[in-house]
């Protein structure tokens, strides 16, 4: 499908279906998951929060960048302690290759920040609803958690969640995204999540 087949109530439904944007309560310190990224935004937002007391762990992810080779998880914590964030806040998993892998690879640091008393913040892209799955499939224990989200920049055009349906790159990831996780969340393969009180519960 592509959104010359849609018409602006589709694109709405779409629209509000993969924004997983559901920030933590004010002042609420939490755990940061900054899933894998070449861009520098989830990483200001990480560093940003940490400097206002709300982010005491920060986990990064991500191993090589097929688009420039980059070790995704190393980088994000380099660029970090550029930004003031002490290295023993990070914790730091480089070997995966996709969503599924961030979380998974990422347990053990997910589950030692649920073990102090943390909620889990999703940092991820606005439209990533993924993200939200893979934690309530993979971290069944994780209870309500939130998600902090930014808006990724594809050829040189910022991708937002009114502009994708004219950006090219935007609106295959957008659509792709829509059509993947329901249907994943149809065959059972990811767990169901949805936004309750101003958290994702599963």
């Amino acid at each position: 499908m592509n959104s010359e087949d849609l018409d602006l109530g589709q694109i709405d439904e779409i629209t509000k279906f993969v924004d997983i944007e559901a920030p933590p309560p004010k002042g609420l310190p939490t755990a940061h998951l900054v899933f894998g990224t070449n861009q520098a935004k989830p990483i200001e937002i990480a560093a940003e929060r940490y400097h206002q007391g709300l982010a005491p762990l920060i986990i990064a992810t991500g191993g090589v960048n097929r688009h420039n080779g980059i070790v995704e998880g190393r980088d994000i914590r380099r660029l970090l302690i550029e930004r003031g964030v002490p290295g023993a806040v990070i914790r730091c998993e480089d070997q995966s290759v996709n969503t599924w892998q961030n979380v998974e690879l990422a347990l053990p640091y997910l589950r030692e920040a649920l073990e102090f008393g943390l909620r889990i913040v999703a940092i991820g892209k606005w439209y990533h609803r993924r993200t939200v799955h893979s934690l309530a499939t993979l971290l069944p224990e994780i209870g309500p958690f939130y998600a902090v989200s930014w808006e990724p920049v594809y050829a040189g055009r910022l991708v937002t969640r009114s502009d994708w349906p004219s950006i090219l790159e935007g609106k295959r990831k957008v659509i792709r995204e829509w059509e993947e996780v329901s249907r994943r969340v149809g065959d059972g393969s990811f767990r169901e999540a949805d936004r309750i009180d101003g958290a994702w519960c599963c």
